[in-house]
């Protein structure tokens, strides 16, 4: 299972959890964010994937980021269209596209996406675009019979190894934490994070 740790932009927090076992970074490019990021502080372990994570930004500026900060991957967290994701896969860019989950939200609009997106995020639908600490209801994923792979995200914390252990989707390959393993808005509990990957780590490939 991949885990994704999303919300970084102290550098010497980035350093250390640059150091543990967990594929991807996430990077908030988001000005209405309290995870805002305007760059990279700092270089991090060549096997971390680093994630820009963005909100109905303009087209030409997040490539214009993407390139500067060497990303490997871009989150859309906002309503953007298939037209968008259309042409940034142009551009040789790959997507993680969120969708924020409510009890009637329909699975089928995620299919448009299938082609342009290499994952999904699946987060709970809230007052903000992310990081609201809240869950979703998992079992509203039965739902989803597309193709592209998916990370779980909202209000995951450390006692809910247990839950993700027993939780079973064909297409469900990690999670994206955030909010609760922080001390503070962008700062991470790294002890947490170690307690979290070595009670997961069971079911990881």
């Amino acid at each position: 299972m991949k885990i994704k740790v999303c919300g970084m932009k102290i550098p010497d927090n980035i350093e250390q959890l640059s150091k543990l076992n967990i594929d991807f970074m996430g990077f908030i490019f988001y000005k209405k964010s309290k995870r805002y990021t305007k760059t990279i502080a700092i270089d991090i372990t060549k096997n971390k994937k680093k994630v820009g994570v963005f909100v109905n930004e303009n087209i030409d500026n997040l490539i214009d980021i993407t390139i500067q900060n060497n990303l490997h991957y871009v989150q859309l967290h906002g309503d953007e269209t298939v037209e968008y994701c259309k042409k940034l896969k142009e551009q040789k860019i790959k997507i993680i596209k969120a969708f924020r989950i409510e009890d009637n939200f329909d699975f089928e609009l995620t299919n448009k996406y299938q082609d342009f997106c290499d994952y999904f995020v699946f987060d709970t639908k809230g007052k903000n675009y992310g990081g609201n600490g809240v869950k979703f209801n998992w079992h509203l994923l039965d739902n989803y019979k597309g193709t592209t792979p998916f990370l779980l995200s909202g209000g995951i914390a450390l006692e809910d190894c247990d839950s993700l252990k027993k939780f079973n989707h064909s297409k469900f390959i990690g999670v994206d934490i955030n909010s609760k393993f922080e001390i503070d808005a962008g700062l991470k509990n790294i002890e947490e994070i170690e307690k979290f990957i070595e009670n997961i780590n069971g079911i990881r490939n």
